[in-house]
């Protein structure tokens, strides 16, 4: 008997075209289990034990959008006449009606990659779970994916990139997880279906308006369909677009990215994306889903996947829950369902239910620099914005990015390290670790608990005091070292509610068994700090018990 499966991957050469649409156009099966594919269902969700206690993981966030090192979203902008991606494509490569994204896909080989080497290296930094790009808004697939033909190992590299980092880093102990951003793919590139508003090339059409299946006889992408891969024509810009102001206002009004419903006129995309995700889990079994999107992608077929996942994971860990799917921007019904990702942002206070915040020390795809100096965060500023994460309840996922050719710069190389060393003497305070009734002292560092505030942040000093907690350790961070050497901590004042019990030691963590001195006095804990540590970055922790 020939299996579903395959009559819907097959569908377009054995039942034909008709018969396919009708295969995609069935509904969802869930896994059956504990989960409905409900909100109010899915609410029965709980965060597993072992999130909580990661607290910090990693991110490749790596596809063929680094091969330009031009940034984040060159798939999209590459189109977009006048923008400085689209100069440096035409400049580069040639202009788009001729050499499309889907060019771009095959020119990334990822020929210098040795996944072994950079999963050591992440390793030793301290992370406790790995997470790997599955797919971008770009649409390419990352894995040896069964429903979809625009993948790693037909195009571009020839590697199953996921299933790579997914048996190096469950080898190293780690918890591993995949990110899905494709429910974005089928308005986001429809830019590929424009044209020049002005200049010589004014109205001709880019690649992915003007080429079908049929124009692949001869050329390096024979037998695929670039429909398939830049999602058809969901939305193409009109015509009587005759200038790069109007162009630009066009794609202002019909920007549509953070749009969570499912395009009308291509239902064949969302039950594709929900066969393509639940391929996806299927084969590797994550234990961390990441969804760029606010709640869930692509309406029911988002609600669909998720109780699949979770009924999934259940089955695959004995009736346990392993499962984290991180999303965006809750509105308070549906919080609860899965967790709150707050990407390149932090939360005011502690939050009630564990959260992530997700960022990169520069892109999240990679950039160059002509001058060798890049902008990356330092590891001072990140072990700071661990810490003050940790103190809410909070974990961190980072991405460092990887150039196409899998490589990652020296300046990544030396960030890595310095982080490393800092983790390892500090790991105590932020592993395992819970909030405590405060998260810390000093002024505001943000004002929101929203997306994108990381850069409005103002910076920490001495003044800023974050705690965290673990058994009967309450662990004192101190974002910067004050002048006069003395740690003064007014909510551990004398008589305070937050710690009515006696102070019995105070330890700097990784100074050895030295006591430190100090004193309690109706204005604040006052502890008499050792020298400097050398090499430590801006965040010092000591353990009071």
């Amino acid at each position: 008997m020939i299996s579903r499966r395959f009559l819907i991957k097959g569908a377009g050469t054995i039942l034909g075209a008709w018969q396919a649409r009708r295969l995609l156009a069935q509904t969802n099966v869930v896994t059956p289990g504990k989960f409905e594919p409900t909100w109010d269902s899915l609410k029965q969700w709980k965060m597993p034990e072992w999130f909580r206690d990661a607290k910090f993981g990693m991110w490749a966030h790596w596809s063929a959008q680094c091969v330009p090192e031009q940034g984040d979203w060159y798939a999209r902008q590459m189109y977009i006449q006048g923008h400085p991606q689209n100069l440096y494509h035409v400049k580069t490569y040639g202009h788009p009606s001729k050499v499309g994204f889907k060019e771009i896909d095959h020119m990334w080989k990822a020929e210098r990659w040795e996944p072994e080497k950079l999963m050591e290296l992440y390793v030793a930094t301290g992370v406790k779970y790995f997470v790997s790009l599955a797919v971008h808004h770009d649409n390419l697939d990352c894995w040896n994916s069964r429903y979809h033909n625009w993948n790693t190992m037909k195009v571009g590299p020839g590697k199953d990139i996921v299933g790579t980092w997914a048996k190096l880093a469950r080898g190293h102990g780690l918890r591993f997880g995949v990110s899905n951003h494709s429910a974005h793919a089928w308005h986001w590139l429809q830019t590929a279906y424009g044209y020049d508003p002005e200049g010589p090339m004014a109205g001709v059409r880019y690649d992915a308006y003007t080429e079908s299946k049929s124009d692949g006889q001869g050329e390096w992408w024979n037998g695929l369909d670039p429909q398939e891969l830049y999602t058809g024509r969901n939305m193409v810009v009109p015509d009587g677009i005759t200038s790069m102001d109007a162009m630009s206002s066009w794609h202002q009004r019909h920007d549509r990215r953070w749009t969570e419903a499912p395009p009308a006129n291509n239902p064949e995309f969302t039950r594709t994306w929900y066969l393509r995700c639940k391929d996806l889990l299927d084969s590797y079994k994550p234990d961390f889903l990441y969804f760029d999107d606010y709640e869930l992608p692509l309406g029911q077929a988002g609600l669909d996947i998720t109780a699949d996942y979770y009924n999934s994971n259940m089955a695959w860990h004995g009736g346990n829950l392993e499962a984290v799917v991180a999303a965006k921007n809750f509105t308070p019904e549906h919080l609860g369902a899965t967790m709150l990702d707050i990407e390149r942002g932090r939360a005011q206070g502690i939050l009630d239910t564990p959260w992530q915040t997700d960022t990169c020390i520069g892109d999240w795809h990679y950039k160059r620099s002509i001058f060798d100096n890049h902008q990356y965060k330092t590891a001072n500023s990140v072990a700071q914005t661990l810490v003050d994460i940790v103190s809410k309840n909070g974990n961190l996922l980072l991405n460092i990015p990887l150039r196409g050719d899998g490589t990652i710069d020296e300046d990544e190389h030396k960030f890595l390290l310095e982080f490393g060393a800092w983790m390892r003497v500090h790991g105590e305070a932020i592993y395992g670790t819970r909030p405590f009734k405060v998260y810390g002292e000093g002024a505001p560092d943000v004002t929101t608990s929203s997306d994108f505030n990381e850069n409005r942040a103002r910076p920490y000093d001495a003044t800023d005091i974050r705690f965290t907690q673990k058994g009967d350790a309450v662990y004192i961070f101190m974002l910067g070292w004050p002048e006069d050497g003395k740690l003064r901590v007014k909510s551990l004042a004398k008589g305070s509610s937050y710690l009515p019990t006696e102070v019995r030691s105070i330890h700097m963590v990784g100074g050895g068994r030295e006591k430190l001195r100090y004193e309690r006095t109706p204005d604040a804990l006052v502890v008499a700090l050792p020298q400097r540590p050398p090499n430590h970055l801006d965040a010092f922790a000591f353990r009071l018990l």
